[in-house]
């Protein structure tokens, strides 16, 4: 299943995408759009594009579990993504994922104008991974 990861962010999204055996998760692109309801219409566009099949939206939870209003927003746009590209969603707890991504962007030295216009795809890659081995450790399909 061709399965594509959403890191939602106040200015920057971050966009990554799996291969049809959900064997490869690569960063794909990130969206610099401030209008939620244009971001949305960007994200359906590239999903439908990619011919995707489920797409994941990263769950900024709180570090004690809860869920605050980032979590509600990222709900939201979820639901409000789903019906515009008819394309089912997805949640996926993100707590760490962007703490992960700077680490790898440190091991590839990846620094300056370079790193900023990578690091939210590369934790919406972290994102998918998480919930590719989700699926896989869990039997868990939708």
């Amino acid at each position: 299943m061709i399965i594509m990861a959403v890191d939602l962010g106040k200015a920057r999204t971050g966009i990554a995408i799996c291969d049809k055996l959900e064997m490869l998760s690569s960063p794909l692109a990130q969206i610099n759009e401030y209008n939620s309801d244009k971001l949305i219409e960007k994200v359906a566009e590239l999903a439908n594009e990619r011919r995707v099949e489920l797409i994941v939206v990263g769950l900024p939870k709180n570090m004690d579990g809860s869920e605050g209003e980032s979590a509600q927003n990222a709900r939201e746009f979820a639901n409000k993504l789903e019906k515009m590209s008819g394309i089912k969603t997805d949640m996926q707890d993100e707590r760490g994922t962007t703490i992960t991504a700077h680490n790898y962007l440190n091991n590839t030295n990846t620094r300056g104008k370079k790193r900023k216009s990578v690091v939210d795809s590369v934790a919406a890659t972290i994102i998918l991974e998480d919930y590719i081995n989700k699926r896989k450790n869990s039997d868990f399909r939708l």
